[in-house]
């Protein structure tokens, strides 16, 4: 009986962690889909080093989990009353004490080098071949591309009013931030009033934009799509209304986008008046008023 039972954990934990595997790649897009779990399917080089570190750390926790679960067993089966009527008085094991100390150290050893490994490759930035800069705002993201001729522009939220078919909800916005695929990103983070986060879960992305501070990173889109973020740091009213679109595109068709871009933002000014009309609503008109005192500075 004893023997079925850690045959049982073992399956179930297998068949967990085969599962995790699955869903990884059950789920296409940039984005989450309803009732999922685990993580969206990677789209960066940073991204796959965290699931692969995520399958590490899962397996290393199933593992623990089922030998104390077994020593356990083993105890209340040997060391019980019926079996074992005169307990042992030992006080003292040198080798077992060795033991239940190096083997959690080595456990620790075993995490930690991956994970440091990981932080740093993350935060390094690689030889960049172009670079975007992300200033978080109440309630939007402005962004600038400074090697391509002083793009600029803002990029909010679409209403639910002003949706089209096939677009997220909470999720849309109308300036995407258009990048080329396959190309080493070296990306600047600021904000202009509080403390913003730009996550995108499918790159690996997740940095503060804190103000008077630049924060960098960088990314590499493995393939062309949509990829879909929130801002992930409480920031005010609208908090949960700044999302992130990012449009991976080829590199071609990214060239073309930027001389179209060119003549497009070149006024961003009156863009942003505009925007900050459109956010007048009820539950809003706070959020909306220090939106325009900002503007008028």
């Amino acid at each position: 009986m004893f023997k079925n039972s850690i045959n049982s954990l073992f399956l179930i934990a297998l068949s967990g962690f085969c599962s995790s595997i699955i869903s990884e790649r059950a789920f296409a897009g940039g984005r989450s889909e309803p009732w999922q779990m685990w993580f969206q399917d990677a789209a960066s080089p940073v991204m796959e080093k965290i699931i692969e570190f995520h399958n590490l750390i899962f397996v290393v926790e199933i593992s623990i989990v089922v030998f104390v679960l077994c020593l356990m067993g083993y105890i209340i089966l040997r060391f019980n009353a019926k079996a074992n009527p005169e307990p042992s008085k030992t006080t003292h094991h040198t080798l077992l004490e060795v033991v239940w100390t190096a083997v959690p150290l080595l456990v620790l050893v075993v995490v930690a080098l991956p994970s440091m490994k990981l932080l740093y490759y993350a935060d390094k930035v690689v030889e960049s071949e172009m670079t975007i800069k992300v200033t978080g705002n109440q309630w939007y993201w402005t962004y600038a591309y400074p090697d391509h001729g002083e793009i600029q522009f803002d990029s909010y939220m679409i209403e639910d009013k002003d949706l089209k078919e096939g677009q997220p909800r909470l999720l849309s916005v109308d300036n995407p931030v258009v990048l080329p695929s396959r190309t080493n990103i070296r990306l600047l983070f600021t904000s202009a009033d509080v403390i913003h986060n730009w996550a995108v879960p499918s790159l690996g992305l997740k940095l503060d934009t804190v103000p008077g501070r630049i924060n960098e990173s960088w990314v590499h889109i493995n393939k062309e799509g949509d990829y879909y973020g929130m801002c992930s740091e409480l920031c005010g009213v609208r908090h949960g209304f700044m999302p992130v679109h990012i449009k991976a595109v080829p590199k071609k068709e990214f060239s073309a986008w930027v001389e179209k871009a060119k003549a497009q933002f070149s006024n961003i000014s009156s863009g942003s008046e505009t925007k900050v009309a459109n956010l007048e609503k009820p539950f809003d008109k706070a959020a909306t008023g220090i939106l325009k005192d900002r503007k008028r500075k």
